[in-house]
């Protein structure tokens, strides 16, 4: 298998899953920095990754010669070049999301992936991925009713970020998120709202308790309303106090002064944990499906939260448990179940309960 962007914040994350992982022989990790892709092979490889420096838009198929499945964490905006390259070398296609928009040109190319025999699973991280399959497992309490609303919320926090600035995973999409127009689905049609919307406060449970969230774009949002049949659907993120502030300071600002942030952003540490759920509504009936991802492998939970279902997706399909071709989501693709058991032997806890 290949990993692209393996350098990033969640890859090396995914590489450790994966050397621990029986069902992976051998990764090559892909970067624009090859040297900090060798870093990671040297610490989270377990001696099955080796490293070298590559560009998604200039020829990535040839070093895909012989990948079963790429699993692209590089930029979202590099999704579609990082597909064609994959059917260009015969390999199946794994990503963390493609922010709305692009998610929803990826899946036009269902029919190439299909005519090819290959899978491209488009968004298999935390939130688009476990997410997902979360709202999949609610529908099952409903015996066969279609769901009025879904809706979707999102939480991590670092209890040693201590007013440091410390985005949970890429600090530019995570700007996107807050900039670019949130769409939700009301009445069974895609809307726009403003961004930084307030979506009210939730209890997420401890240790993260009841906190406040924002309307943000996201790519489920792309697929609920044809996957479930739902009418209404929206996606909200609550973000630590100090770091939304943070990052409302940085809307508008230049590439180079993000990317300045960025280098001066400290990690998230070994102690975060992401909360995530699901709630579902048809009628008088309420189902809340919650899942908890506390640190793992000494690596912090929100970190993990991404990383491990991507993780867990390589292992389904190298198991002939992902048997599903063309580009889709993966409500489409992955038995909720499966994916759970999975994710459970990396920590993560799911709740369902319905009222």
């Amino acid at each position: 298998m290949a990993v692209l962007g393996a350098a990033g914040t969640i890859a090396p994350a995914i590489v450790h899953d994966l050397g621990e992982s029986a069902e992976v022989a051998e990764m090559v990790l892909l970067d624009l920095d090859g040297d900090r892709a060798a870093a990671v092979a040297e610490r989270h490889g377990a001696g099955k990754a080796t490293a070298r420096a590559a560009d998604a838009r200039a020829g990535l198929a040839g070093e895909l010669a012989g990948a079963d499945v790429l699993v692209n964490t590089a930029s979202y905006r590099i999704n579609l070049d990082a597909m064609r390259a994959c059917l260009e070398a015969g390999c199946s296609y794994l990503d963390l999301g493609g922010l709305y928009w692009l998610t929803r040109h990826q899946l036009e190319l269902a029919d190439e992936f299909e005519r090819a025999g290959l899978l491209a699973l488009l968004g298999v991280g935390s939130s688009p991925g476990k997410t997902n399959l979360m709202a999949q497992r609610a529908l099952r309490e409903l015996d066969g009713s279609a769901p009025d609303s879904i809706d979707i919320y999102a939480a991590g926090r670092d209890p040693r970020a201590a007013g440091q600035f410390s985005p949970p995973y890429a600090l530019q999409t995570l700007l996107d998120e807050l900039t670019l127009a949130p769409v939700v689905l009301r009445e069974g049609r895609p809307v726009e709202i403003e961004p930084l919307t307030r979506g009210g406060a939730i209890d997420f449970g401890d240790p993260i308790g009841v906190a406040e969230t924002i309307f943000t774009l996201h790519s489920e949002l792309a697929t609920f309303g044809e996957s479930f049949g739902t009418r209404e659907s929206s996606f909200r993120l609550s973000l630590n106090p100090t770091l939304l502030e943070r990052l409302q300071q940085l809307v508008g600002s230049s590439p180079e002064q993000v990317a300045a942030a960025a280098r001066d952003a400290v990690p998230p540490s070994d102690a975060t944990t992401s909360v995530h759920l699901v709630v579902v509504q048809s009628g008088d009936r309420t189902v809340f499906v919650r899942a908890l991802s506390p640190p793992h492998f000494g690596i912090g939970g929100s970190i993990v939260s991404t990383a491990a279902p991507a993780a867990a997706a390589v292992r389904l399909l190298a198991r002939g448990e992902l048997s599903a071709t063309g580009a889709m989501p993966p409500e489409r693709a992955v038995d909720p179940e499966a994916m759970f058991a999975e994710l459970e032997t990396r920590g993560c806890r799911f709740s369902v309960e319905v009222s």
